[in-house]
């Protein structure tokens, strides 16, 4: 079987490998996002799934910026795929393009449609509390991610799981499932069953800002959200104002958080967001409903640091509030 595959992530180079390894896979093109600027000095970089292929050396390899242009639909045809294969690859596929394969265009998704269509699946299942997600392996077509289901996989979301643990996991089990599907697909074992609609949620494109934590949520959708948003967008805050410092954005990255389970007294006038109390791990800060104790951090200009060491350079007094009218500048 023929195939050309498209994808940009780490998750794309891990798929991509896996087909490889089949001796009844040939790839006979990879399509990858183009170099982006990368790093503090902004250098043009390849993506993962790039920077494999090209280690590989034994296809062609384009970096189109836009896919559906007809220079690269033309090379497209002329590779002539049996079926080419998607993996967040970042582009949006046009109807002449879908229509090049025989077996038309297949996607791994990283969720089980049709719940979470869109371009953060991962995220958004960990901020949602879901249990349990998963890789599924869908036919194309012309709408966001709303093509038949071909095969599904679970696996199941752990109370500790951040965005990059359970993509890590997700990547492996999409990597074999993909292959899996190939198999069936050349053995004629593949059947197609349509999505049912009424039941889709999406989960759209990210932004820096979504980090943002509001404070009068609930504790559990905060502590969430932490893992949820690691590493992009990540979560943040701002520094009380009285320790904000010159030259400093005062903006404070939360990288985990803990739900006290004990009970706080003295809380009840205090407006979320505000320490209530210093604890050994860390400060703790009024939410919604329950307290959360702040136990990793990176503050603007800084490096990574426990809660305990972050109290230790920034003392903190009950009644100091975070996200207090922060620097308009400073949200980007």
């Amino acid at each position: 079987m023929r195939i050309v595959f498209m994808g940009s992530s780490e998750a794309s180079a891990t798929a991509l490998r896996a087909i490889l390894k089949s001796p009844l896979l040939k790839v006979v093109g990879v399509v990858t996002q183009p170099d982006r600027p990368s790093g503090r000095r902004q250098r043009f970089t390849p993506c993962p799934c790039k920077a494999y292929a090209t280690l590989r050396g034994k296809q062609p390899v384009f970096s189109p910026e836009k896919v559906n242009a007809p220079e690269v639909l033309a090379q497209l045809e002329h590779l002539k795929p049996d079926v080419i294969v998607v993996v967040a690859f970042g582009q949006f596929l046009g109807k002449r393009l879908l229509s090049i394969p025989p077996h038309g265009c297949v996607n791994g998704h990283f969720s089980l449609l049709p719940k979470y269509r869109g371009a953060a699946p991962v995220q958004a299942a960990v901020a949602a509390g879901e249990e349990v997600s998963g890789v599924t392996i869908m036919r194309m077509a012309e709408g966001m991610d709303d093509g038949d289901i071909l095969l599904k996989a679970i696996e199941p979301i752990c109370s500790d799981d951040t965005a990059v643990t359970l993509m890590d996991r997700l990547a492996i089990l999409g990597a074999v499932t993909i292959v899996k599907a190939l198999k069936l697909m050349i053995a004629g074992g593949l059947t197609r069953e349509p999505q049912d609609h009424s039941q889709a949620t999406f989960a759209p494109k990210m932004h820096k800002n979504d980090g943002l934590i509001d404070w009068s949520l609930p504790a559990a959708v905060i502590e969430r959200r932490i893992r949820a948003y690691d590493p992009w967008p990540g979560a943040f805050t701002f520094l009380p104002l009285r320790l904000s410092k010159p030259g400093f954005s005062g903006r404070l990255k939360v990288l985990q958080a803990e739900i006290l389970k004990e009970s706080v007294t003295g809380t009840e006038g205090f407006p979320p967001g505000t320490v209530c109390a210093l604890s050994p791990i860390g400060p703790m800060i009024t939410t919604g409903d329950t307290p959360l104790c702040l136990t990793a951090v990176q503050p603007d200009g800084s490096r990574r640091m426990d809660g305990k060491s972050f109290l230790n350079g920034h003392p903190m007094q009950p009644g100091d509030r975070f996200g207090e009218l922060p620097p308009p500048a400073a949200v980007r």
